[in-house]
């Protein structure tokens, strides 16, 4: 499926590509196609090279790095109105991917081919100042997050995860595994703080989900080392 044809140019999405001169945007338009994924699928891999530049229409997508030792970490999120930033990374540098994405919703992108890709980089100065905008501030966010897995205390960075995926009610469906996911360390670090919380009457634990029920407390300390 091709885009050029469509009545609502995926274009007008990206701000900084929306400007771009006309005849750069039809190129884009014409040698672009539309990829729909499910959830679940995993888009890339490690070991694998990137065969197109990637922007996201709809749903998100969850990148992740996996350790020799079988650990793994989320290095950040995709979400609709984005790229991806290792893409970009792979692609200038023409290496193959290290770390894999995973379609966590329903997903609708566009794939530019790396030769379109290649030759806009290199001719259009305002399609070369999108990808490295859009580069440098996901590389800010990710040392963002190596700075909080390196040096904020676990407790703090455990309470405001739980703030962050907490549903109206306080719920949150999860499992102690993927916490330790998201958070970049070990399950059994998680299991005891979340123990210690419900020792503290902050949550309370049942099989598959956490419910909050002192959020002015984990309020509290997920803002203490702000």
């Amino acid at each position: 499926m091709t885009l050029k044809d469509s009545t609502q140019p995926w274009l007008d999405r990206f701000p900084g590509l929306s400007r771009l001169a006309p005849e750069t945007k039809q190129v884009l338009m014409d040698r672009s196609s539309v990829l729909n994924l499910s959830e679940g699928t995993m888009i890339f891999g490690p070991g694998k090279s990137p065969e197109n530049m990637l922007f996201l229409l709809e749903g998100r997508v969850r990148v992740q790095q996996i350790s020799e030792t079988g650990h793994e970490i989320v290095l950040y999120r995709i979400y609709a109105g984005q790229s991806c930033v290792l893409t970009t990374a792979c692609l200038l540098a023409y290496e193959d991917y290290s770390a894999e994405g995973i379609a966590e919703t329903a997903v609708q992108a566009v794939a530019v081919p790396r030769t379109v890709f290649d030759d806009l980089v290199a001719q259009s100065k305002p399609f070369r100042d999108f990808v490295f905008a859009a580069f440098s501030k996901r590389i800010t966010d990710l040392f963002r997050m190596i700075d909080e897995v390196a040096f904020q205390r676990i407790d703090v960075r455990l309470a405001d995860k739980l703030l962050e995926l907490a549903d109206s009610g306080g719920r949150i469906e999860t499992t102690h595994q993927k916490l330790s996911v998201e958070l970049g360390t070990a399950r059994e670090v998680i299991s005891r703080q979340l123990q210690e919380f419900q020792r503290r009457g902050w949550v309370e634990l049942t099989r598959g989900n956490i419910n909050i029920i002192g959020k002015q407390s984990l309020i509290e300390l997920s803002q203490s080392q702000a």
